[in-house]
């Protein structure tokens, strides 16, 4: 076993506990960003000046009104900006735009005594636009050939060739949603200066160095003249990895030109409707299977909806590449991606990054062609699995493929589904108005920044003369528990109890050049580097402690607080251990590091290693659906998932049930619409609260819901054994899509291929529910009037086929 991967006697990783901050969430004492504006004198409140227009050019931007309310202190505009006017890294988002580029865009802010006067202040800013044509919906922007950013192309095998001993060929369409992140704690920024003119703010943001660099090169300052610093986040989901930057620039501006502390926090519209969304997709795609089921080739063009800007859009697209495979050995395959740029806010990382959109193409895919093909859909899937041997089509060798089949056969064992499907068949029988549906899909996620250089992770541990130890480190805390497993991994690699270890916010004048808490990294990265300064700490106490001891250094061990020498009965304190360290002039504090080894990534051919390891999950669902509203209800899940040996197995249940649950509003409830109409609100975003954005709720959760963490499952070379959790659950939730898919093909006859839009709501599920009933099979192995006669079927639909009352309202 690894160095990294082996764990000391009696460690406190493994064992389950609740978040470190459990009893200060659920009891309103942790604080937030914003908390800290009333333990802050003389603050200045910011307010957007938006536009409310999809695009035009800014011909005349006038202040004076604004500067007339009683408490508006400054108007801040373009001209304010002694750096660099741009709040991205690709250079393409200004701060302050001339240029108006979607609905709601802030062109100005307004600083007021009171966060009314802003607000009055804002609304008195006039701006004269010059109104240009906008293009609201993916499709608008596919058909007026508007891209950006890189556009490539994964190729692997010879497809012509696979597709020509192909015995079932079928092509098609998918466009499916984007989700809004609706975290609890909006957007949120103070910044002040102090008398060394040194910069601080603190700000929600998963990417603290990013934001320290971005508030920099606006102020046209070096980044050791800003400190950032995160508290904690109420939730990011990735929302906040780009997008808080701009914020934090404009509260230090703003407190950099007037001298006094200035806070900026969005409301909940401003938070909807002036952040990025994830990425919606259209796909078109081409499938070749072989006359077992086995996929042969698979030729697929990707669609993002960039929004406005780049931001991380290239990234999320070459994700969304890497994982349209999902658990799926394809020998020839030739896969595109391109962003559309539309004038929306400029979507951005939510959480599973472009994978959940890659791995929901073939997902979708299977779910159509399995009774094209005459198979049942669990059936399909297992035939397709990756085995020993095998690579991805970007040619990474797939690790411990045998993990998948594993997960499987134990959720069909746990779920009892052979039993279940019979009594579901019994039951369709007798019930021609509701019809229950039960399906099992799986997750192969990669986990690592596709980025190599992002892969690294820093820590500073201090240890005090009383014994008690502090941790700083790089990642970030948004409720998923990554400074619980840091304590954990920090009391386990000193031998030291809980209790002793206490965990500082995260700032940059502690950790520097950090990489955002994303990719599902924090706990792999910041945990090895914790790991690695505890290691160095804890070397130097042992050999003070052999000298006490009359030892070896290496019989040392120091357990639960008290160091011993092996083969002996003296004993040492912790405490007196450290005090004794100190009066020897022993260091007491160090500074770790990581980087992930044996990553390769080459952008431009799309090809390397550019993964640590796949983490690996399945999960069965059981919906019921009512044929007269398509109404459903989610009856059972059985989830088993590979979290390797868990650092702190109470908080990855908890992500596992989360991040299923967040999944499951994307694929089923979270429909954002936007006015693509002509009239004056073109570009407006529609759904702009949680009265017309349905989040699931108490009510859409499993009434039996059972997650299990696979065992025995030690991941060599990864921090204690252990593998990440955050993101992979999500995608767990295509086996509700693909149940709601079965329910409403048994309403048809048996062999009904089914269209299904996404994300699926009841009004979707009712026309796919008509679309079935309407449908005739033929024993070619299509299940749509018209079929080829040599069994070759093409299938046509999108998200949102069916037809509405309102056409202006897209989903685009």
């Amino acid at each position: 076993m690894s160095h990294l991967s082996q764990r000391p006697e009696l460690p406190v990783v493994g064992v389950s506990m609740p978040h470190e901050s459990a009893a200060a969430h659920v009891t309103g004492t942790a604080l937030y960003t914003d908390d800290l504006v009333h333990r802050t004198k003389d603050v200045l409140h910011a307010y957007p000046v938006q536009v409310m227009k999809a695009h035009g050019r800014i011909t005349a931007l006038r202040t004076e009104a604004a500067l007339a309310v009683p408490g508006v202190v400054r108007v801040l505009t373009g001209a304010d900006v002694p750096g660099v006017n741009d709040a991205g890294m690709k250079h393409d988002e200004p701060l302050f735009p001339g240029e108006v580029m979607f609905h709601g865009h802030a062109v100005a802010w307004v600083l007021g005594e009171t966060l009314e006067a802003a607000r009055l202040g804002a609304a008195a800013v006039e701006v004269d636009l010059d109104e240009q044509p906008s293009l609201i919906t993916l499709r608008d922007a596919i058909e007026a050939n508007s891209f950006h950013g890189a556009q490539p192309v994964m190729v692997t095998g010879d497809v012509e060739a696979g597709f020509a001993d192909s015995a079932h060929v079928f092509t098609g369409e998918f466009q499916f949603a984007d989700q809004e992140h609706f975290y609890l704690e909006t957007h949120a920024a103070l910044a002040y200066v102090d008398e060394g003119e040194q910069v601080f703010v603190q700000s929600s943001t998963q990417h603290p160095s990013e934001t320290q660099e971005i508030v920099a090169h606006v102020l046209g300052l070096n980044s050791h003249e800003v400190t950032v610093q995160c508290l904690r986040m109420g939730g990011g989901f990735g929302g906040k990895e780009m997008q808080p930057h701009g914020f934090a620039a404009v509260a230090a501006l703003g407190a950099k030109l007037t001298g006094r502390p200035v806070r900026l926090r969005l409301n909940r519209t401003q938070d909807l409707t002036m952040s990025g969304k994830r990425h919606g997709f259209h796909a078109t795609w081409k499938i070749g299977f072989d006359a077992e089921g086995r996929i042969q080739a698979l030729d697929a063009t990707l669609t993002a909806d960039g929004g406005w800007s780049l931001d991380l859009s290239e990234p999320v697209v070459a994700r969304a590449l890497c994982h349209i495979d999902n658990t799926y050995y394809i020998p020839h395959a030739r896969v595109a991606g391109r962003i559309a740029k539309t004038n929306k806010a400029s979507n951005t990382a939510f959480r599973g990054f472009g994978g959940p959109q890659g791995m929901l193409v073939i997902e979708d895919i299977m779910g159509r062609c399995a009774p094209l093909l005459g198979l049942d859909p669990m059936e399909l899937r297992e035939r397709n699995f990756y085995g020993q041997g095998q690579a991805t089509p970007y040619g990474m060798p797939v690790s411990q493929p045998e993990r998948i089949s594993a997960v499987w056969e134990q959720v069909k064992e746990n779920a009892t589904l052979a039993d279940r499907k019979r009594e579901i068949a019994a039951f369709n029988a007798a019930h021609p108005h509701t019809k229950r549906g039960l399906a099992i899909t799986g997750v192969k996620f990669g986990i690592s920044f596709n980025l190599t250089a992002f892969n690294q992770g820093g820590a500073l541990v201090l240890i005090y003369k009383d014994g008690s130890v502090l941790i700083n480190h790089g990642g970030t805390e948004m409720g998923q528990g990554l400074h619980t497993k840091m304590l954990q991994v920090a009391a386990t690699t000193l031998g030291i109890p809980l209790h002793k270890v206490r965990l500082a916010p995260t700032r940059t004048d502690k950790v520097p050049n950090t990489s955002a808490t994303a990719a599902s990294s924090g706990a792999d990265l910041n945990g090895a580097a914790v790991k690695n300064a505890c290691e160095q700490l804890r070397a130097r106490l042992r050999q003070v402690a052999a000298s006490q001891l009359g030892s070896n250094a290496s019989d040392v061990r120091i357990v639960e607080g008290v160091a011993r020498s092996l083969g002996s009965d003296k004993e040492l304190a912790w405490d007196d251990l450290v005090r004794t360290a100190y009066l020897q002039r022993v260091q007491l504090s160090a500074a770790g590091f990581y980087r992930t080894e044996g990553l390769h990534w080459d952008a431009k051919s799309f090809t390397g290693s550019p993964f640590k390891y796949f983490a690996i999950g399945a999960a069965a669902a059981e919906v019921e659906v009512d044929g007269f509203t398509g109404a459903y209800r989610t009856r059972r899940v059985d989830i088993v998932h590979d979290v390797g040996d868990s650092l702190s197995p109470m908080i990855d249940i908890g992500q596992v049930e989360g991040g299923f649950v967040q999944g499951a509003g994307w694929l089923t409830l979270e429909d954002l619409r936007w006015d693509a109409s002509d009239g004056p609100g073109r570009g407006r975003l529609l759904t702009q609260a949680a009265s017309t954005y349905k989040l699931p709720s108490f009510s859409e959760m499993p009434e039996e819901f059972n997650v299990a963490l696979l065992e025995n499952a030690t991941e060599e070379g990864a921090v204690y054994g252990s593998k990440a959790v955050g993101e992979p659950p999500l995608m767990l939730a295509f086996s509700v899509r693909e149940a709601l898919r079965q329910a409403a093909a048994a309403f048809g006859p048996d062999g009904v291929s089914v269209e299904l839009a996404s994300p699926a709501t009841p009004e979707a599920v009712y026309w796919a529910i008509e679309s079935a009933r309407q449908a005739t099979v033929s024993r070619s192995g299509d299940a749509r009037d018209g079929a080829a006669a040599d069994g070759t079927a093409t299938t046509v639909g999108t998200a949102g086929a069916a037809p509405t009352a309102a056409q202006a309202l897209s989903r685009a």
